[in-house]
C-alpha cells in the first residue's frame, strides 16, 4: 500500500493564474494513489511536473533538489499550487527525495560544499566520491543507489540524465525499492522505457485531464513504436 494515497485540492476561489489557467487544475484536483510506483506521463505543458513539484513542496523537500535537510537553495520555481494541495497519507512518512534532471548539477554542488565542510566522507553515500566527478548518467544511479532506501521519491523526467542501458538499470532500482515495501516512486517521464515497469499505475496528464491509462496506450510507447517501425516515413514527412 502507497504511503501516501491521495492529493487533492481544497474547496476554494483559485486565483487567475498559473497554474489554475491550465485546464487540468482549473477546477481542482481529486487523485488517488493505487501503487507504490505510479507514473505522470503527458506532453511538455500538461502540468505533470507543476503537480510533482507540489507535492514535493507539501512534502517539505528542497525543490533545487534533495530532501528536508538538504539546506540550500537556487532559483524559486515553485508555483503556488501546493498551497491549495492536500496530501492525505495512510503512513506519513518524513524521509523521501525530490530531484529533477535538470537541476540535478545544482545538488551536486551542494554536495561539493558540505564536503568541503564536513569532510570526503560526505560522498561516502554518493558512491565514494564527487558527483561532479562521474559522468551524468553514473552520478544519477550513485544518487538512487546509495541513497534510496525507505520513503517517499518524487523524480522529475529521469530518463534525461540516463541512457537506454542505464535506463534498465534503473528499472531494477525501480524494482528492488518497489518489492522492499519501504518505497513510493512517483515519476514524471517521457520514457517508454522507464514506463514498462510493471503492475506501475499510469496517469496520463493529457487530453485536459488525469486519467489512468495502460502501458501500450501511452503516447510516448505508440511513438516510439511506430518510429522504430517506420522511421523512414517519419524522416520523409519532417524533411519534404
Amino acid at each position: 500500500m502507497p504511503f501516501l494515497n491521495k492529493v487533492f485540492t481544497k474547496d476554494a476561489a483559485f486565483p487567475n493564474e498559473f497554474p489554475f489557467t491550465l485546464p487540468i487544475f482549473a477546477e481542482g484536483i481529486n487523485l488517488n494513489f493505487k501503487s507504490n510506483v505510479t507514473f505522470f506521463v503527458g506532453e511538455n505543458g500538461s502540468g505533470k511536473s507543476t503537480l510533482l513539484e507540489a507535492i514535493a513542496e507539501k512534502c517539505e523537500f528542497n525543490l533545487s533538489g534533495g530532501n528536508r535537510n538538504n539546506l540550500y537553495k537556487f532559483a524559486e520555481t515553485e508555483s503556488g499550487l501546493s498551497d491549495f494541495l492536500r496530501l492525505s497519507w495512510s503512513l506519513k512518512v518524513n524521509q523521501g527525495f525530490f530531484m529533477r534532471a535538470e537541476s540535478f548539477f545544482n545538488f551536486a554542488t551542494h554536495i561539493d560544499d558540505l564536503a568541503k565542510e564536513f569532510g570526503d566522507n560526505v560522498f561516502s553515500t554518493y558512491g565514494g566520491r564527487s558527483l561532479h566527478e562521474q559522468s551524468h548518467g553514473e552520478s544519477f544511479l550513485s544518487l538512487f543507489t546509495n541513497r534510496f532506501e525507505q520513503g517517499i521519491y518524487l523524480l522529475d523526467e529521469p530518463e534525461a540524465a540516463l541512457s537506454p542501458q542505464r535506463q534498465l538499470s534503473f528499472l531494477s532500482i525501480i524494482h528492488e525499492l518497489n518489492t522492499s515495501g519501504e518505497a513510493q516512486l512517483i515519476i514524471a517521464t517521457h520514457s517508454p522505457i522507464l514506463l514498462s515497469y510493471p503492475g506501475a499505475t499510469i496517469l496520463s496528464f493529457d487530453n485536459n485531464t488525469i486519467t489512468q491509462i495502460a502501458y501500450k496506450d501511452t503516447e510516448p510507447y505508440k511513438l516510439t513504436k511506430d518510429f522504430l517501425n517506420s522511421p523512414e516515413r517519419y524522416l520523409k514527412y519532417l524533411f519534404d
